[in-house]
């Protein structure tokens, strides 16, 4: 009996000796640095191959996947295609490369067999990620956003005095920010790789107001006149189509307005003339010249309203249709705007009105909520006052001695405060400082030409410049060019200084002005 069991455990021991030769041998015919049979990285069969021959494989797919046609989905079934390639489209998680060289080679003998009879059963798919350019996907999404149904919300119009309210309607669009992580999540994730469409996330947008809200707007809170009388055609035309622009202007509770991209842009297409407006201290012709005095006329009645502004800016150089500090400028070059917010608790109406006898006015009307007693005044006070001290002549060798340009008028310097005066039953209740504004001081100027052949010309044209004289520099070029006699240079004089005002002055000198004032918008 014991020399039966004896040699069952030698058979036993035998044939185990042999199952493990035969899977050490396995292994190790195996484990010669190739990626085992049956490994994929998705579609692609990296049997055999070394690490370097399977990141190459799967970058030819990849690459071949470019050209896969993607269509995003918009509103109202509005598409817009594109390819995973313009997208982006990137193989993210390389390490899977590493990952399929060390599958069945890691672990005890036994465990390396078990994977390696798993393979023989069953092939191992690895996935392969995906990621997109972002920004490339944006770019796409609001491309859709074309299709976009705008919402319309309710509004007012005033006709013979009378408002009328227009009925607002839903609309609907892409959600640009959901849109793009459900296209990024989709490609990483999701995607067969194969022509696909992705529908965008669509949202409804409500309109805002309500005809009961905006039946409640009757009341006059604010308004402005100014008088641009002695205009030109052209400015007066450019002053009118910014009134036109603003006109009718529905403003919600907490919704900001900004003048600028109310009545930009500067275009002839867009309703504007060439008319003078102030650049670096001169008086230039620009489209939509004189539409400062719109924004200005503006500001003062969105003063008395009592709303809030959260963006002005004072001219270059003084303007004489409103008060110092009471202007306010826009100037695209210098990113110049007027901006306000509605802080009130109910829509406000903005009405911009020309008369036949060329004045602008604005009305602003809402829901008066302040107590009747209590009145609001501005009081601008000029802090300081500089003249002019000097004249500017600048010669121009491209042009004949006898040239001429226009004089640039001169501009007193000022500075000043706008002051906000808060009166309840005709007591002072408050006092508060709006604004603080600072206007050049531009002397007056002129071009002379100075080309000619004769130097004895030249020098005396020269030397009349020297004098810092327009006057007497347009004198001494009328005698040069008629064959008069040569004035004299004048005496010179001593400069005017600058004039410290009392803090209580509301003054302005009187000064020459040019017809047109405002910064050069569109320049």
């Amino acid at each position: 009996m014991k020399k039966m069991y004896m040699s069952i455990l030698t058979v036993m021991s035998v044939l185990l000796l042999s199952v493990f030769v035969g899977v050490n041998a396995e292994a190790k015919t195996t484990d010669d640095g190739a990626i085992k049979t049956g490994v994929y990285a998705d579609g692609v069969d990296l049997s055999g191959m070394t690490a370097e021959e399977a990141e190459a494989a799967i970058e030819e797919y990849v690459n071949s996947l470019a050209e896969v046609e993607l269509t995003l989905v918009a509103t109202d079934g509005n598409t817009v295609s594109t390819t995973a390639g313009a997208l982006g489209l990137q193989w993210t998680n390389k390490e899977i490369v590493e990952e399929a060289v060390q599958l069945g080679t890691e672990g005890n003998i036994v465990q390396r067999y078990k994977v390696l009879t798993d393979l023989k059963r069953e092939n191992h798919v690895l996935d392969i990620e995906f990621s997109l350019d972002e920004e490339a996907v944006r770019t796409l999404v609001e491309d859709c956003t074309k299709y976009d149904v705008g919402v319309e919300n309710y509004r007012l119009v005033r006709e013979n005095g009378e408002f009328q309210i227009v009925d607002g309607h839903a609309g609907y669009g892409v959600d640009v920010e959901s849109s793009i992580d459900k296209v990024v999540n989709f490609m990483a994730s999701e995607w067969n790789h194969e022509p696909t469409e992705i529908a965008l996330e669509i949202v409804e947008k409500q309109p805002e107001g309500s005809a009961e809200d905006l039946a409640k707007v009757k009341d006059l809170l604010g308004t402005c006149t100014t008088s641009f009388a002695t205009s030109g055609s052209s400015r007066s035309a450019n002053v009118t189509n910014g009134c036109n622009l603003i006109n009718g202007t529905t403003l919600y509770p907490g919704e900001e307005f900004s003048a600028y991209e109310a009545i930009a842009p500067f275009t002839t297409e867009n309703g504007y003339y060439l008319a003078g407006s102030y650049l670096n201290g001169q008086v230039v012709e620009s489209l939509g010249g004189g539409i400062c005095q719109v924004s200005t006329t503006l500001y003062n009645a969105v003063l008395q309203a009592e709303l809030e502004v959260t963006e002005r800016h004072n001219h270059s150089m003084i303007v004489t249709y409103v008060e110092p500090s009471a202007d306010a400028a826009i100037a695209e070059s210098s990113g110049k705007d007027f901006k306000f917010v509605n802080n009130l608790d109910y829509p406000i109406y903005i009405e911009g009105i020309i008369s036949s006898n060329k004045q602008i006015t604005f009305n602003i009307y809402g829901v008066e909520t302040r107590e009747a007693d209590r009145v609001v005044t501005y009081e601008s006070k000029v802090l300081s006052v500089t003249h002019p001290d000097t004249e500017m002549i600048y010669t121009d060798p491209a042009q004949p001695v006898g040239y001429v340009s226009a004089v640039q008028s001169a501009h007193i310097g000022y500075k000043a405060e706008l002051w906000k005066v808060v009166t309840v039953n005709g007591v002072e209740e408050s006092r508060t400082k709006v604004n603080s504004s600072s206007y050049k001081m531009t002397p007056r100027s002129v071009t002379v030409g100075v080309a000619t052949d004769n130097p004895d010309i030249y020098n005396q044209v020269m030397a009349a410049v020297a004098t810092n004289n327009i006057d007497h520099v347009r004198g001494v070029v009328a005698a040069l060019t008629t064959g008069g006699e040569v004035p004299v240079a004048p005496a010179t004089t001593q400069p005017e200084a600058t004039t410290e005002v009392p803090a209580d002055s509301g003054a302005v000198e009187q000064q020459e002005q040019p017809q047109v004032m405002g910064e050069v918008p569109g320049i």
